[in-house]
């Protein structure tokens, strides 16, 4: 098979070195998979017969900090992709006896050996750059052309040497849109439990990668499907099965799955996709028939939400401000309410309890949480009203209180008593600060206060009536603005 996907210098200069040293060297794992597929890979990986310290030997900029043998090579680059091209020995290793490391490595193998030892048949296919020769002794090529994901061998003990591998299948399958071989699928149902001997820091690793591959909810799904999600996320089977009321036309599971998908489909963050799948994990407990409505309701689940949703994400040993930021979009997500009652003081009040910095991942949580709902993808003119309303809320004043100066510094500066003479002072500062808001530095300010408390009272009302004027005038512009972008009145 002809290999058409140009390798970067900086990758091929790490095999050069090795084999103009007298080593074998050749490409491997997933950066092999992605070329053959025509996907630029996220990182490099290189296998030699060559030795740790016969490897760091031949390369300067490298470092070797772990059981593996597995050496980074460092690359002066501004991708990222190829800032540390790994390379490891072959390597033949011992049993697994906690399911997570091998209790012994070896790197006195072949090729061969190092390939067999592989997680699955797509990652265990080495590529010569220097000849464009494959050695595919699992059939991964077969694989990767009918999009098949199986273990090398036998799926029992692969799953055997490395639990978290059960996990990896499914992320694998979920990123590359494969499906599961029938043989390995039943493995995963029979080794899930395992997962409980794996660190929740690895856990976590590959279900946030999960989450960020262009189909989530066919990852979650899968995951419920064979038994691994009691060991992941066990809050969010709950909502299986629990309908409710008539916005809603699927369940909170689906409902939860369909809202993280949209976060996907606009390329959203991992924070927006995990509040966009824990928004509703809490309706299940809160979930109450009312008779005077003769539907269900689910009073408190944003609190209780906020809850469960803090606890599971420590749980899965995220770091401390995802879990804060996410935690407060689950929080938070009802703020939405009638267009007759969202007000400024009600837009200024999401922006006081969620921050700044996270109130317009809180506007995407409640798009995620509308098309969840089977609603159409265009903004109604409510939501529209309601981002327009919190652009207003968060723009910089147009008022005197934006100005670096305030009348007890004009006191302190003029000897002036509290009066109309200060506040005539302020709006004249405003004018100018209008007119080059360049101008609003204290420095600045303060000299131009003792210049304006010298101006007849009179000629000094007559400047800060105008900046008053231009003050009103500015900040009418700028809301028209605003409402004009989200086409709201």
């Amino acid at each position: 098979m002809e290999i058409n996907y140009p390798i970067p210098k900086e990758v091929s200069r790490v095999t050069e070195t090795l084999r103009n040293a007298g080593f074998e060297a050749y490409l491997v794992g997933g950066c092999v998979r992605d070329i053959l597929q025509g996907i630029k890979p996220k990182d490099w990986d290189a296998t030699t017969n060559a030795t740790p310290e016969q490897i760091q030997a031949l390369f300067e900029n490298s470092f070797y900090e772990n059981d593996y043998g597995t050496v980074g090579i460092v690359n002066e680059t501004e991708d990222e992709t190829l800032n540390v091209v790994e390379v490891t020995p072959y390597r033949t290793e011992g049993a697994y006896t906690d399911k997570r490391r091998p209790d012994s490595v070896s790197f006195h193998g072949k090729l061969d050996d190092d390939l067999t030892r592989r997680d699955f048949t797509i990652n265990a296919i080495a590529f010569d750059d220097s000849k464009g020769h494959l050695k595919d002794i699992s059939n991964g090529l077969k694989d990767i052309k009918d999009k098949v994901l199986r273990t090398v061998g036998n799926p029992e003990e692969r799953f055997n040497e490395d639990a978290l591998r059960v996990l990896r299948a499914v992320r694998l399958a979920t990123d590359l849109g494969f499906t599961i071989e029938s043989e390995t699928q039943n493995a995963i149902v029979k080794k899930a439990g395992d997962l409980k001997h794996i660190s929740m820091e690895r856990i976590r690793d590959e279900f946030s990668k999960m989450i960020m591959t262009k189909n989530p909810m066919v990852g979650i799904v899968i995951c419920q499907k064979l038994g691994l999600l009691k060991y992941i996320a066990p809050d969010l089977e709950r909502g299986i099965g629990v309908e409710q009321n008539g916005d809603h036309i699927y369940t909170v599971w689906e409902h939860n799955l369909r809202a993280l998908q949209h976060a996907a489909d606009r390329d959203w963050p991992l924070h927006v996709r995990l509040g966009a799948l824990f928004h509703d994990v809490s309706k299940p407990e809160t979930r109450r028939w009312s008779d005077e409505k003769n539907n269900w309701t689910f009073y408190g689940h944003d609190v209780v939400g906020g809850r469960v949703t803090e606890k599971a994400l420590e749980r899965l040993k995220y770091p401390k401000k995802i879990v804060e930021v996410v935690t407060l979009l689950v929080r938070h997500h009802l703020f939405f309410s009638d267009i007759e009652k969202i007000t400024l003081s009600a837009a200024r009040r999401i922006v006081k309890n969620v921050g700044p910095d996270n109130v317009w991942d809180l506007m995407k949580v409640r798009a995620c949480d509308r098309i969840g709902m089977g609603r159409p993808k265009e903004a109604p003119y409510r939501l529209r009203k309601y981002e327009s309303m919190i652009e207003e809320a968060m723009r910089a004043p147009v008022s005197v209180g934006m100005l670096k100066i305030d009348g007890v510094k004009i006191m302190e500066v003029t000897r002036e008593t509290p009066g109309p003479k200060l506040g005539f002072i302020l709006h004249a500062l405003l004018e100018e600060v209008l007119d080059d808001p360049e101008r609003n530095t204290e420095e600045y300010l303060v000299k131009r206060t003792l210049d304006l408390a010298k101006l007849p009272i009179d000629e000094l009302k007559k400047l800060g009536e105008e900046g008053k004027g231009k003050k009103d005038e500015a900040e009418q512009g700028e809301l028209a603005v605003i409402r004009k972008r989200h086409g709201v009145n």
